[in-house]
């Protein structure tokens, strides 16, 4: 296969987080002209750690030529540990659990990405357009005809969604979001904050019924600290609010708590950038429609847990290399891909609600997780699980563009 096996196709991608900027990569060095549209004004710079396991992971990572550079970028995540209202730890869950084998935070792995694909041995057919978003889709016999909220109308061979849970593409090309979004009755809500607590590596993690803090020092600036809080409610449009409207849940949610939660409200009348967004399982049945397709947390994602930033950097991989090896003919490329990615995805997806896990409901939830998880046998077990999930499928191979 030469490096022109997509040549003269032109793609659009939607979303420039992780799975877009490793899907624009692929594309573009087999030859496409890939324009990535992202609604954020630029790169987003936050975000927690993500993390990365077993060899088809680190092959995909090795063969987009990224791992170098993400090593010398991990966290080297630590352990989770429990503590309660004064301090004192409860348990502790071990770092191979939290941390995977390559850890980095969600910033720098879409900064990577995004420089990888604009490299020259990408081919320079790469152009993002940031501040602008996906406002209609029309698909005819030979394109699909797409409108923007700021840009004049295009032209593209192929759309690609990997604009995250709450995919403008799958809401226009697969219908309402409500048919593909499970949400599981939690929210999560993260920001950067300085480190005036004298936080350690190690983040801590604080917890009453229904509801789970914890905070820990920035690994690569010890004078900064990142806080993410877990918390029970029915309250689907949260995610969907202002800033005001969420940091006011926030407070109305962790208000009179013990620990450093005070201080750690106290920091968000600072915040100007928060993460916030229910937790929710997607579960679209296709990852395709005629000539438009999802990709990572559009496609398959989980809020929290699981696999899915590895997932979506495999599934980069894979739909660029179907589409490559049937010469840019999306029927074959897709149904293969669906095939591959469908298998792949949907094991570690079976996982248990992690919201539960992270801020069980009742005491007695909170009693029986406590008492199950500091049982080294179960630590063992959860370590295994996860590995033997990262090693099962092992990695197709394509020809080198």
């Amino acid at each position: 296969m030469s490096g022109s096996a997509l040549k003269d196709m032109r793609i659009l991608i939607s979303g420039a987080g992780v799975g877009g900027p490793a899907l624009a990569f692929w594309l573009a060095r087999r030859g496409a002209e890939v324009t990535v549209v992202e609604r954020a004004p630029a790169l987003r710079t936050g975000g927690s750690a993500v993390d990365f396991r077993g060899p088809t992971h680190l092959g995909v990572l090795e063969l987009t030529g990224v791992l170098q550079d993400l090593r010398e970028l991990q966290t080297h995540g630590g352990a989770m540990r429990f503590v309660d209202k004064d301090g004192r730890q409860t348990f502790e869950l071990p770092a191979d659990f939290a941390g995977g084998d390559v850890e980095v935070y969600r910033g720098d792995l879409s900064r990577v990405l995004y420089q990888r694909s604009l490299a020259p041995d990408a081919g320079g057919r790469v152009d993002y357009v940031f501040g602008d978003t996906l406002t209609g889709l029309t698909e005819t016999a030979d394109a699909v005809h797409a409108a923007f909220e700021k840009s004049a109308d295009r032209r593209f061979d192929l759309v690609i969604g990997a604009d995250g849970m709450h995919s403008a593409v799958r809401r226009l090309a697969f219908g309402p979001e409500e048919q593909f979004v499970h949400n599981l009755g939690y929210c999560i809500s993260g920001w950067d904050l300085p480190n005036h607590l004298g936080l350690g590596s190690t983040a801590l993690h604080y917890n009453v019924p229904g509801r789970m803090a914890a905070a820990g020092a920035n690994v690569r600036d010890p004078g900064q600290a990142k806080a993410v809080f877990v918390f029970a409610t029915k309250d689907t449009a949260l995610a969907r609010a202002g800033l005001d409207r969420q940091k006011q849940a926030l407070r109305a949610a962790f208000g009179g708590l013990g620990w450093q939660v005070p201080a750690l409200l106290d920091s968000l009348d600072q915040v100007t950038e928060l993460y916030f967004d229910a937790i929710a399982r997607t579960k679209p049945s296709n990852y395709t429609s005629g000539r438009i397709a999802l990709l990572g947390d559009a496609a398959w994602g989980v809020t929290l847990g699981g696999m899915g930033v590895g997932t979506a950097v495999v599934g980069a991989y894979v739909l660029a290399g179907e589409l490559a090896s049937a010469g840019g003919e999306h029927r074959t490329a897709f149904a293969k891909y669906e095939q591959r990615m469908h298998g792949y995805a949907g094991r570690w997806r079976k996982s248990a609600n992690p919201g539960k896990f992270l801020a069980p409901g009742s005491r007695a939830g909170l009693w029986t997780r406590d008492a199950l998880f500091k049982r080294k046998a179960v630590q063992r077990m959860l370590v295994s699980s996860t590995k033997s999930v990262a090693t099962e499928h092992g990695l197709p191979q394509y020809p080198e563009p």
